[in-house]
């Protein structure tokens, strides 16, 4: 008998007291609505707002706004993405072996994770030998460029003789070290801040021309580091989206489908809070990126209807989705894993890390402590809404 009803509850979901199909699909508009203006407000504020003074990248409430935002994301990797793979890859619908004989959710999370610092570590290594190999073309031209203006200014005949390829690439190698040197010290710089007076530069800059090679040392290490910065920029934006995005569908799915008015309430003032905060920290990678206009709308567009589409596609397959059967549990716990190891990950190494440890933070209190509480309040209030949805 248990047998049985154990089958019918993974058959048949009609069973919902709060089932109601018409209301469900008069509050699935209104959540198509609600959560795409969310996400069309999130992500545009800082791309809109990175000319304004008090919402510019480098401000401190644009710093303190995406400490927020990253709490937020990471609550959703750990509190929400994850206990949802948990509970449907430990679902009794499926089958005890393997399923309930291993913990699968936080070993796909786990490997998600590690995939996406290869991802990261690859993609900033092909970006930043495609900025090197433009500055370095940049700065033959304008070599070559100061060169000839020289000799024509002394009358002096320049022949230029191209180099063998074997010597042209040894050429070459030397100040693409060099900037490598430059960015990998800018960045050790920012990791260790004290150890190199980065509080003091001001004083140093006044101390008098017995300082002038360490504030040129310091601006080429800086020159380096920019480089460095916007090439992490680039990557952090692109693989951010792919989180976002990925578990974006999967959250939209899961209410399109579903018939239950009680269960849709609380999804709509929970994605679209979580749904603004995720398009703020996106619209700040994206912002600080510095992409094109067209390649910055493209990319805040996709996230926004990313789960408007999803619920869209929900609604429509809703007749007759069953989200009970072992197939549907198991691609929904796979990708929730997926989604979460990518997320807790961007948050903790790429939006925290990378602000919290950096030199700007270490050498202004009131922005640490302020980030700090923005950061705990923001994971805290993602965190929160699990008790609702």
């Amino acid at each position: 008998m248990s047998a049985s009803m154990a089958t019918a509850s993974c058959t048949d979901d009609a069973a919902d007291e709060c089932r109601d199909d018409v209301a469900a699909l008069r509050l699935k508009l209104v959540a198509i609505a609600t959560i795409l203006v969310a996400g069309v407000t999130g992500v545009a504020i800082p791309l809109v707002g990175r000319k304004r003074r008090f919402l510019r990248t480098d401000g401190g409430l644009f710093v303190v706004a995406k400490a927020f935002a990253a709490g937020v994301i990471l609550a959703t990797g750990f509190v929400h993405m994850l206990h949802d793979a948990q509970s449907a890859l430990t679902n009794p619908c499926l089958p005890e072996s393997p399923w309930r004989r291993f913990p699968f959710s936080g070993f796909v999370a786990m490997m998600a994770a590690l995939g996406t610092l290869v991802v990261d570590f690859v993609g900033t290594q092909f970006y930043e030998r495609k900025h090197r190999k433009e500055a370095i073309g940049v700065k033959a031209a304008t070599a070559a460029a100061v060169t000839a203006t020289t000799a024509a200014e002394e009358g002096i005949t320049v022949i230029s003789v191209s180099p063998e390829p074997e010597e042209a690439a040894d050429n070459v190698k030397s100040p693409m070290h060099i900037v490598g040197m430059h960015a990998h010290a800018a960045a050790h710089r920012h990791s260790h801040p004290h150890e190199h007076g980065a509080c003091d530069g001001r004083a140093r800059r006044e101390s008098g021309p017995g300082h002038a090679h360490e504030e040129e040392d310091e601006d080429e290490d800086e020159g380096g580091g920019e480089v460095s910065s916007h090439v992490r920029h680039v990557v952090v934006s692109q693989i951010l989206e792919l989180g976002i995005v990925s578990h974006s569908v999967i959250i939209g799915l899961s209410l399109g489908v579903s018939r239950s008015p009680c269960t849709i309430r609380p999804l709509v003032a929970a994605l679209s809070f979580h749904q603004f905060f995720e398009g703020f920290a996106l619209g700040g990678c994206i912002s600080q990126a510095q992409f094109r206009n067209l390649s910055a709308a493209l990319m805040a567009g996709f996230f926004a209807i990313t789960t408007p589409t999803g619920i869209g596609i929900g609604a429509g397959v809703a007749s007759f989705y069953n989200g009970n059967s072992p197939r549907a549990l198991v691609v929904e716990g796979i990708l929730d894993s997926i989604s979460a190891g990518i997320l807790v990950y961007m948050a903790l190494v790429d939006l925290i890390a990378a602000d919290f440890l950096s030199r700007r933070m270490s050498c202004n209190v009131r922005l640490q402590v302020a980030s700090y509480m923005a950061l705990f309040l923001g994971a805290c209030s993602m965190s929160a809404l699990a008790i609702w949805a």
